[in-house]
């Protein structure tokens, strides 16, 4: 798309696309605004005067991601049959891995980078309702109020662990032992 042929009417959303195609093609440490720009067919301010730097762009694209993310653990969820704490945390936990086999830089961006500004209201507010969503799932498999006690902190911690580590094992083609 070239600058004169952009005739979209939300430019927000369509940098956030661009964003996104260019985390995916650079990776984050080549991930820039005038290259966000240019995917968009806009000027190379465009991006500043919405989101300020690169930092606030990748912001929001994590914050989307952490929604996207919830809405994929959530339907995996919503699915299970078989309505016992078990059976929703392991689709919670499947949930988790499909989320980051279909989005691997989003997800590395959400979880792994230093470049996205996690004291951004938007971002925190989206990365605790994920992380919620999981304490929720702990709750659910042994005591009800997990972060109230030692123990059940470290219920979610270890729960966390395990498919947070497999997601990532998987996405670095670590685990190819397992289909042989």
């Amino acid at each position: 798309m070239t600058k004169q042929a952009y005739h979209h009417g939300d430019l927000r959303r369509a940098l956030l696309r661009a964003a996104e195609a260019e985390l995916e093609e650079k990776g984050v440490e080549g991930f820039t605004l005038r290259g966000c720009a240019k995917r968009a067919g806009v000027s190379h301010a465009a991006p500043a005067h919405h989101f300020g730097d690169a930092a606030g762009l990748l912001s929001a694209l994590a914050s989307e991601g952490f929604e996207r993310f919830l809405t994929t653990t959530g339907a995996r969820v919503a699915a299970v049959s078989d309505d016992s704490a078990r059976a929703r945390m392991t689709a919670l936990g499947l949930g988790y891995v499909e989320f980051a086999r279909g989005n691997p830089a989003l997800f590395r961006l959400m979880f792994s980078s230093e470049r996205p500004d996690f004291t951004d209201e938007n971002l925190q507010k989206a990365a605790s309702a994920a992380f919620d969503q999981l304490v929720s799932g702990v709750a659910g498999l042994a005591d009800p109020n997990p972060m109230g006690s030692r123990g059940g902190r470290r219920q979610v911690a270890m729960v966390w662990a395990i498919v947070h580590g497999l997601s990532h094992l998987l996405l670095s083609r670590q685990m190819k032992f397992l289909n042989g």
